[in-house]
């Protein structure tokens, strides 16, 4: 993940206050810290998306290293194709 904890506390703050002044949500302040709590969870789950992602692809071309090898085939450039490949399949947006 590329962003630490109390960086995505801190988003988290910033979303649920631009919410509640632009009129989105109204809460109580007794429960503006639950509030940013959900918002944190679900950050850091969007965010996790993408390392999990990463590990399969590394993953994926750990089984065809000693093939790259042979091919001198450029594992970054690999690693960029499998993961397009992928996020293309899944339907994701990172």
């Amino acid at each position: 993940m590329k962003l630490k904890p109390s960086q995505i506390r801190y988003i988290a703050y910033i979303i649920v206050d631009q919410l509640k002044q632009n009129g989105f949500i109204i809460y109580d302040d007794k429960i503006k810290r639950d509030l940013v709590a959900k918002v944190e969870k679900v950050i850091t789950e969007d965010l996790m998306v993408e390392d999990k992602l990463n590990e399969e692809v590394r993953q994926i071309l750990e089984k065809y290293r000693d093939y790259m090898i042979r091919e001198h085939i450029e594992y970054h450039k690999m690693f960029a194709t499998v993961k397009r490949k992928l996020i293309k399949e899944r339907g994701l947006i990172l």
